[in-house]
């Protein structure tokens, strides 16, 4: 499968995406009725699927970036302390020096 056909299989995606949500949100309005969110809401999804619309085809000297599987997670953990030993911190300098 060449590239231009894993742009049109994502475009396709996205279509079909916006076709349901623009299903949903027609339910919505049945609930709701005609109120500024739902107008919001539909507006909303016309733009995108203006957005959809304008793309045209991708350049082709575009270069994907890397896929989010090849990116590395790094943990919201505290880093262990002794990995800081000797380290200077920034605009004081190490703690055993002085300025001159």
């Amino acid at each position: 499968m060449g590239e231009g056909n894993s742009g049109r299989e994502a475009t396709a995606a996205v279509v079909r995406a916006l076709e349901g949500l623009h299903a949903a949100v027609g339910r919505l309005s049945q609930e709701y009725g005609d109120t500024l969110g739902i107008r919001r809401l539909v507006s909303d999804v016309a733009r995108l699927s203006d957005d959809l619309a304008e793309l045209g085809p991708p350049d082709p000297r575009h270069r994907p970036g890397p896929v989010p599987e090849e990116l590395e997670e790094i943990p919201d953990v505290e880093y262990d302390a002794s990995m800081w030993t000797d380290a200077e911190h920034e605009g004081f300098g190490a703690p055993d020096r002085h300025a001159p």
